[in-house]
């Protein structure tokens, strides 16, 4: 993907000058199929890079206070620069409480309550991956955003809520739509850019979508429904696998209304383990003491 090989290109020379490689601790608890899939991924990345990762893999039994020392310990370590903690975590351990003790200048997905208050502050600090990833993708395809009406779909803390603050940051008018706002698909009509992060499987259909819109597509949905997958055009990828992937917005639908449209797969995805490389780097540089201006932060 082009914008992902400018992203990781941007960094190659940045980590050359800092002596050492990054380091990237990956925390994965239990054996969930898809957040080994993704951890793959992640961890592959930084061996291209030039990146150095640790994947510590506690046991699914593994206690909040027992993830919480483990945290502790890769925060005082000198090698590690960035920490993820893959989600989801076991329903039994308190996720958030995990996720704060990330040290804030260690915190490679952008999560950290600081972070999010550096962000809408305009100031330096790991951003959350895919809204970061995002914004490049409209940047490197030279998809306007100043004066432009982006709508929003999802609230969440990881995309949904960053998303609309990056976007204002790039002088959009935003609007935060979510599931109980109301006449929803005639408030996405409205959107030059519309944003689909509401994770429900082809949610967003032709009547969401102004003509010639940019769409982007957040969602990663698995439909085991042969004659859902039909109707989505995804019949080979069912026969073959007994399952599809489709995102939240109807691939169709996107396709034939749509001025630019993401796809799912291989829309955002790449983009986010992108970003997450970046913010690993990044912190890196941070804590070398290599000073990082604002405006680069917010857009890399």
């Amino acid at each position: 993907m082009a914008v992902q090989h400018e992203i990781l290109s941007r960094l190659r020379p940045r980590i050359q000058k800092l002596g050492r490689p990054p380091g990237l601790a990956v925390v994965l608890v239990g054996h969930d199929p898809a957040s080994e899939i993704y951890v793959r991924a992640k961890i592959k990345a930084c061996a291209e890079l030039g990146i150095f990762s640790e994947k510590l893999t506690p046991p699914e039994t593994a206690t909040t206070e027992e993830l919480v020392a483990l945290v502790e310990e890769l925060n005082g370590r000198s090698d590690i620069d960035g920490i993820l903690v893959q989600m989801p975590l076991p329903k039994h351990v308190d996720a958030r409480r995990v996720l704060e003790t990330v040290a804030a200048d260690k915190d490679a997905d952008g999560f950290h309550p600081m972070n999010v208050g550096y962000l809408v502050a305009g100031r330096p600090a790991p951003r959350s991956c895919t809204p970061a990833g995002i914004i490049e993708l409209l940047k490197h395809y030279r998809i306007p955003m100043a004066g432009r009406h982006a709508v929003v779909l999802g609230r969440s803390d990881i995309v949904g809520k960053p998303m609309a603050l990056m976007l204002l940051q790039e002088n959009a008018t935003v609007t935060i739509c979510h599931s109980r706002t109301v006449n929803l698909p005639q408030m996405c009509r409205q959107a030059d850019i519309l944003v689909a992060a509401i994770g429900r499987a082809a949610f967003v259909t032709a009547d969401f979508i102004q003509p010639g819109a940019t769409v982007v597509d957040v969602g990663i949905n698995r439909i085991t429904d042969s004659a859902e997958a039909a109707r989505l055009g995804r019949s080979e990828e069912f026969e073959s696998k007994g399952k599809a992937v489709v995102g939240d917005v109807n691939p169709i639908d996107a396709a034939r209304v749509a001025g630019a449209y993401t796809p799912v797969p291989g829309g955002v995805g790449p983009l986010t383990i992108a970003m997450l490389m970046s913010n690993t780097v990044k912190a890196a540089r941070m804590r070398r003491g290599v000073r990082i201006p604002a405006a680069a932060s917010a857009q890399r």
